[in-house]
């Protein structure tokens, strides 16, 4: 008896240390939980709520802020210099218009035409004329461009068909689809002497062969209207193409004018009164936005980063914790898709401030390029702020709609571009030939866009031609259709599918009930921000699996 006594005691103590252990081992798993959950807490809260939290000042909704306001005062200072060179772009070409084709007005585009021989003959002395007297003509600063120490000559060159016979009255044709190119070349100083541009023109046509003539000119000017402005005036050669277009041989030739434009930097300058002083200024102000785009691109990458190594380490958690696993939509709530969306806003920031860098510097002309990057840059900062309003509750339920009722809202306009695109290529095919709004298929789909939303219907049914009655019924069968599907019914689900979507959320938010799993377990951490309680290191805690591990 006496010795069952130690026995019995060490099998006592066995048990109490094993209640022990079970004890610590819930203990210590319960308050990892905690902590995880606190952690996924805090890394969902925005800038203000994480000031409050841990004290961190917010840097990156400072530096966004600052964003907005140097990124629109850049693009605003790059969008009036644009201005300035696209207007005077094309007020020159409308110059050209008005200097080398005869009796223009300002017509509609591809509306002046000739039609008869001499007609196109007279035209074509009438540019070589004026192109030779263009100093004593021309008002503006025009002159012409000079290689290799003399002036380039005029260029009139013809593109006709090989060889062809053609007889529409005993209804034969033969013809050699090949295409001939004729050039001559006209110098400035060549008809100096007064002396008729027809007599010294050698040029003939075969109108019956003939697809197009096409005459070459460049001419050298200086914008000098942006000195007013306090920027260095550019040097500007206008590469001027005027075309006769003759391919449909109908009997009318079409004639326009294009031009291709090089800016550069002018090879000797001075303006009185001023220095390099605002070149350097713009130069400091945009490496400024370069700078301030880089860092917050770095950061936001940083916090991408931090999310994705989140949704990892909880996608484990919850696995190994309640042995289930996480959803898509839970995943990709660690994904914030506005520090995508301002990564993406840094980028095309950066890349523009660089073009305009170099167009300042005259290394670089590429102002479309600039206009696209710069513009794009901007209109996503200003979008990014919806990202701040979300931090009040009743601008929050909106954005919380746009999110919600994106992936359906996709869904149903692809279902609904199937019917459009059918509408699209059924107009192009049936109307087109008859209706000015229909002649081209990109015509059809602004057209159709435009009664979708109400705009131009009566024009649309008005123009359309009567003279054959099958078309023109067709036509009203068509319109109508359209627009009572579209309007009436496709418009309609759209409006309700988004209105569903706000109801839901709405109802939701009023009910408080956590719509994922992620939120479900974010939404047991009672902890406020002011708590205290946030204030731990920033490494991972790590998840103690084992069945008990408090013993060493």
């Amino acid at each position: 008896m006496e010795d069952t006594e130690p026995l019995l005691a060490r099998r006592s103590e066995r048990r109490r240390l094993n209640g022990h252990c079970r004890w610590s081992t819930r203990t210590l798993e319960s308050k990892m939980v905690e902590d995880f959950r606190r952690r996924l807490k805090y890394f969902f809260m925005n800038p203000c709520e994480k000031y409050r939290a841990r004290g961190r000042k917010p840097w990156k909704l400072m530096l966004q802020i600052l964003k907005i306001a140097i990124i629109t005062v850049q693009l605003v200072s790059f969008g009036l210099s644009n201005e300035m060179m696209v207007t005077f772009k094309e007020q020159n070409l409308m110059t050209f218009r008005h200097l080398f084709l005869k009796g223009y007005k300002d017509h509609r585009p591809g509306s002046y035409a000739l039609y008869t021989k001499a007609e196109v003959y007279d035209h074509m002395y009438y540019i070589i004329n004026r192109y030779i007297n263009l100093q004593n003509v021309t008002v503006g600063n025009l002159a012409y461009e000079r290689a290799n120490g003399q002036y380039t000559p005029l260029t009139v060159c013809q593109e006709f068909y090989r060889n062809s016979s053609i007889d529409p009255g005993n209804e034969t044709f033969h013809i050699d689809p090949h295409i001939d190119k004729d050039c001559i070349s006209i110098f400035p100083v060549q008809l100096v002497d007064n002396s008729s541009v027809v007599s010294r023109v050698n040029f003939s046509l075969d109108f019956k062969r003939l697809l197009s003539v096409r005459i070459y000119l460049t001419l050298k000017t200086i914008n000098l209207q942006t000195v007013r402005h306090h920027e260095l005036p550019d040097c500007y050669d206008f590469h001027i193409m005027i075309v006769f277009d003759n391919r449909a041989h109908s009997g009318k030739i079409k004639v326009d004018v294009e031009n291709n434009v090089r800016i550069f930097e002018c090879r000797d300058w001075n303006v009185e009164g001023t220095s390099d002083k605002n070149d350097y200024l713009l130069m400091s102000f945009d490496s400024l936005v370069i700078l301030a785009c880089f860092t917050s691109f770095i950061l936001c990458l940083r916090s991408v980063i931090n999310g994705i190594q989140l949704q990892f380490e909880f996608n484990i958690f919850f696995h190994a914790y309640y042995s289930k696993i996480v959803s898509w939509s839970d995943r990709m709530e660690f994904v914030n898709g506005w520090y995508i969306l301002i990564i993406i806003s840094d980028t095309l920031t950066i890349a523009g401030s660089v073009l305009k860098i170099g167009i300042q510097t005259k290394y670089l002309t590429n102002y479309d390029v600039c206009s696209i990057l710069l513009g794009t840059a901007t209109m996503l900062v200003w979008v990014g702020v919806i990202r701040y309003l979300g931090f009040f509750k009743k601008y929050n339920i909106l954005i919380l709609t746009l999110r919600a009722a994106f992936p359906n809202v996709i869904r149903f306009c692809c279902c609904a571009a199937m019917i459009y695109l059918g509408y699209c290529f059924c107009g192009w095919i049936v109307l087109g030939p008859y209706h000015d709004k229909f002649r081209t298929l990109d015509k059809v789909t602004e057209c159709l866009f435009s009664l979708i939303n109400g705009d131009d219907m009566y024009a649309t049914f008005l123009n359309m031609n009567d003279k054959i009655y099958m078309v023109w019924l067709f036509s009203r069968l068509y319109l109508y259709s359209f627009i009572s599907l579209f309007i009436y019914m496709v418009l309609s689900l759209f409006i309700a599918l988004i209105t569903d979507t706000y109801e839901t959320i709405k109802q939701h938010q009023q009910d408080k009930v956590p719509v994922s799993q992620l939120q479900a377990f974010i939404a047991e951490c009672r902890d406020q921000p002011e708590s205290g309680r946030y204030h731990i290191d920033d490494e991972p805690a790590s998840c103690c699996l084992s069945p008990c591990c408090c013993l060493g």
